[in-house]
Protein backbone atom coordinates (compact mmCIF):
# COMPACT_ATOMS: atom_id res chain seq x y z
CA UNK A 1 0.00 0.00 0.00
CA UNK A 2 1.24 3.68 -1.08
CA UNK A 3 -1.10 6.05 0.53
CA UNK A 4 0.64 9.42 -0.09
CA UNK A 5 -0.65 11.09 2.30
CA UNK A 6 2.38 13.66 3.05
CA UNK A 7 4.49 14.13 5.99
CA UNK A 8 2.57 14.66 8.98
CA UNK A 9 4.51 16.62 11.83
CA UNK A 10 3.49 18.24 15.09
CA UNK A 11 2.32 21.40 14.76
CA UNK A 12 4.68 21.94 18.37
CA UNK A 13 7.68 20.06 16.52
CA UNK A 14 7.17 22.07 12.93
CA UNK A 15 8.17 26.03 14.39
CA UNK A 16 4.64 27.07 12.17
CA UNK A 17 1.63 28.26 13.15
CA UNK A 18 -2.43 27.96 11.90
CA UNK A 19 -3.26 30.59 9.39
CA UNK A 20 -6.49 30.73 11.58
CA UNK A 21 -5.49 31.00 15.25
CA UNK A 22 -9.41 29.49 16.41
CA UNK A 23 -8.06 26.39 14.89
CA UNK A 24 -5.48 25.89 17.23
CA UNK A 25 -6.99 23.62 19.81
CA UNK A 26 -4.21 22.62 22.04
CA UNK A 27 -4.75 22.11 25.54
CA UNK A 28 -8.55 21.49 25.45
CA UNK A 29 -10.25 19.13 26.88
CA UNK A 30 -11.94 16.35 24.04
CA UNK A 31 -15.57 15.02 24.66
CA UNK A 32 -16.95 12.57 23.25
CA UNK A 33 -20.42 12.43 21.70
CA UNK A 34 -22.11 11.78 24.85
CA UNK A 35 -20.09 14.43 26.83
CA UNK A 36 -17.75 11.70 28.59
CA UNK A 37 -14.14 13.31 28.86
CA UNK A 38 -11.70 11.69 26.79
CA UNK A 39 -8.05 13.56 27.47
CA UNK A 40 -6.85 16.97 26.41
CA UNK A 41 -5.56 17.93 22.52
CA UNK A 42 -2.09 17.84 23.57
CA UNK A 43 -0.89 18.86 19.41
CA UNK A 44 -2.00 19.01 16.32
CA UNK A 45 -0.60 16.73 13.45
CA UNK A 46 -0.55 18.88 10.13
CA UNK A 47 0.00 17.34 6.26
CA UNK A 48 3.21 19.33 5.62
CA UNK A 49 2.78 19.68 2.06
CA UNK A 50 -1.11 20.70 2.28
CA UNK A 51 -0.47 22.41 5.36
CA UNK A 52 -3.49 21.00 6.70
CA UNK A 53 -4.48 19.50 10.50
CA UNK A 54 -5.02 15.85 9.81
CA UNK A 55 -5.00 14.73 13.32
CA UNK A 56 -5.61 15.20 16.99
CA UNK A 57 -3.31 14.09 19.45
CA UNK A 58 -4.94 13.50 22.72
CA UNK A 59 -3.50 12.66 26.07
CA UNK A 60 -5.50 10.57 27.53
CA UNK A 61 -5.32 8.66 30.85
CA UNK A 62 -1.91 8.86 33.60
CA UNK A 63 -1.59 11.59 36.37
CA UNK A 64 -0.75 15.34 35.63
CA UNK A 65 1.00 14.30 32.12
CA UNK A 66 3.07 11.48 33.44
CA UNK A 67 1.79 7.75 32.12
CA UNK A 68 -0.53 9.48 29.83
CA UNK A 69 -1.00 7.61 26.62
CA UNK A 70 -1.47 9.63 22.92
CA UNK A 71 -4.56 8.56 21.09
CA UNK A 72 -4.77 10.11 16.88
CA UNK A 73 -8.13 11.07 16.13
CA UNK A 74 -8.92 12.40 12.54
CA UNK A 75 -10.02 15.92 12.37
CA UNK A 76 -13.25 14.65 10.17
CA UNK A 77 -14.73 13.34 14.11
CA UNK A 78 -14.79 17.21 15.27
CA UNK A 79 -18.19 18.56 15.95
CA UNK A 80 -18.18 21.17 17.65
CA UNK A 81 -15.54 23.52 19.38
CA UNK A 82 -15.62 25.85 22.16
CA UNK A 83 -13.07 28.20 23.95
CA UNK A 84 -12.44 24.66 26.14
CA UNK A 85 -13.58 21.97 24.51
CA UNK A 86 -13.69 19.71 21.57
CA UNK A 87 -16.26 17.23 20.91
CA UNK A 88 -16.31 14.62 18.40
CA UNK A 89 -18.70 12.59 16.68
CA UNK A 90 -17.81 9.18 18.64
CA UNK A 91 -17.74 7.56 22.00
CA UNK A 92 -15.47 7.08 24.57
CA UNK A 93 -15.40 3.11 24.27
CA UNK A 94 -15.00 3.60 20.08
CA UNK A 95 -12.01 5.83 20.89
CA UNK A 96 -9.64 3.29 23.08
CA UNK A 97 -10.59 0.37 21.08
CA UNK A 98 -9.03 2.54 17.83
CA UNK A 99 -6.15 0.95 16.30
CA UNK A 100 -3.02 2.88 17.43
CA UNK A 101 -1.23 5.18 15.46
CA UNK A 102 2.69 5.56 15.24
CA UNK A 103 4.24 8.35 12.96
CA UNK A 104 7.38 7.07 14.25
CA UNK A 105 6.71 3.39 12.48
CA UNK A 106 7.70 2.05 9.36
CA UNK A 107 4.41 0.77 8.40
CA UNK A 108 2.92 4.54 9.08
CA UNK A 109 0.74 4.11 5.67
CA UNK A 110 -0.79 0.82 6.85
CA UNK A 111 -1.62 2.39 10.26
CA UNK A 112 -3.21 5.77 8.91
CA UNK A 113 -5.76 3.75 6.71
CA UNK A 114 -6.83 1.45 9.39
CA UNK A 115 -7.22 4.09 11.07
CA UNK A 116 -9.76 6.05 8.80
CA UNK A 117 -11.36 2.93 8.11
CA UNK A 118 -12.46 2.08 11.72
CA UNK A 119 -13.73 5.90 12.28
CA UNK A 120 -15.73 5.37 9.04
CA UNK A 121 -14.28 8.17 6.67
CA UNK A 122 -12.80 8.07 3.35
CA UNK A 123 -8.78 8.60 4.15
CA UNK A 124 -8.16 12.57 3.06
CA UNK A 125 -5.15 11.60 0.31
CA UNK A 126 -8.05 9.31 -1.73
CA UNK A 127 -9.04 9.82 -5.13
CA UNK A 128 -12.16 12.28 -4.82
CA UNK A 129 -12.04 12.98 -1.57
CA UNK A 130 -14.72 15.60 0.04
CA UNK A 131 -14.22 17.17 3.71
CA UNK A 132 -17.41 16.65 5.97
CA UNK A 133 -19.52 19.98 5.41
CA UNK A 134 -19.54 20.15 9.43
CA UNK A 135 -15.50 19.76 9.50
CA UNK A 136 -14.13 22.83 11.78
CA UNK A 137 -10.51 22.39 10.08
CA UNK A 138 -11.56 22.36 6.18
Amino acid sequence: MNANFGTLVELGDSGQMLADPDQDIRGRKVLDRDGNEIGKVDDLLIDQEEQKVRLLRVEHGGLFGIGATALFIPVETVERVTDDKVGIDRSRVQVADAPQYDPEVVDRDQQMAGLYDYYGYAPYWAPGYVPPARGFFH
